[in-house]
């Protein structure tokens, strides 16, 4: 079985992220992490979801309280607003746009969420980026209300060929395919030890896993019955094998 491997070096400065992964990074309108310049600064495409934009204006300034908030609004300028428009405030969309931000309105497609929009968009329209080692970063992807949670959490499923990261404070989320054999490579400094392995959408027949506290053996996981939460990470690499896809998350301290 091919092997896919996995870390969190871009919740690392950029001079410690490895240089064959490009990143791209999708802002929704929740509170942004703390960590989040530090994912700007990685990904080679800035995406801000509808109101997204709003959170980069109002927030982004907060996060450096001794500088002047309009160099750092002009410093964090997004290269893209997209989504239904519908909770963007005009003056944060003039703002951007005489700044030289591209404005993509699909108010007209009510069928998928502005996440959805967003990954799809630089999959398909951003020709530039190197898309076999493309990892899409998504702030303030959980927290509040939990069918958006839901949603983005589908959108994982739905693009389950990409590499997709959920992002808040306090945790990441990422699919973990069954199609491949997954080496969990942890950033100790800024991720763990608190974990999990969560089947959603259908049961995991059998589930084997290393490097855990408390380690499954062919395990099957299921919802109403056993599912690996509060589990803890007791080294530097992880292994994962299983039968279903399975959710991974980790705790954050940056």
């Amino acid at each position: 079985m091919e092997v896919m491997t996995h870390s969190s070096t871009f919740l690392l400065p950029s001079n410690h992220h490895s240089s064959s992964v490009t990143y791209a990074l999708v802002v929704l309108n929740r509170p942004l992490p703390r960590f989040t310049p530090l994912l700007w600064n990685h990904a080679q495409v800035r995406v801000c979801a509808d109101g997204g934009a709003n959170r980069v204006f109002d927030e982004m300034p907060l996060l450096f309280p001794s500088d002047d908030a309009l160099d750092v609004r002009q410093r964090y300028k997004p290269d893209i607003i997209k989504g239904d428009m519908d909770s963007v405030r005009t003056e944060v969309l003039d703002f951007y746009t005489n700044l030289g931000t591209k404005v993509v309105d699909e108010s007209h497609d009510q069928d998928s969420t502005d996440l959805h929009k967003c990954v799809a968009y630089i999959r398909d329209l951003t020709p530039n980026l190197d898309k076999s080692n493309l990892c899409i970063l998504v702030a303030g992807a959980l927290g509040g209300r939990f069918d958006h949670e839901a949603g983005n959490m589908n959108v994982l499923y739905r693009f389950s060929t990409m590499r997709l990261i959920l992002l808040s404070d306090d945790c990441l989320i990422y699919l973990l395919p069954s199609t491949h054999l997954h080496e969990i490579y942890i950033q100790s400094s800024v991720e763990g030890p608190h974990c999990g392995l969560i089947p959603i959408g259908m049961p995991s027949v059998s589930t084997t896993t290393t490097g855990l506290q408390w380690d499954l053996n062919n395990t099957e996981m299921r919802f109403g019955d056993v599912v690996s939460t509060s589990n803890l990470v007791r080294g530097e690499k992880i292994t994962v094998q299983s039968s279903s896809d399975l959710l991974w998350t980790i705790s954050i301290k940056v």
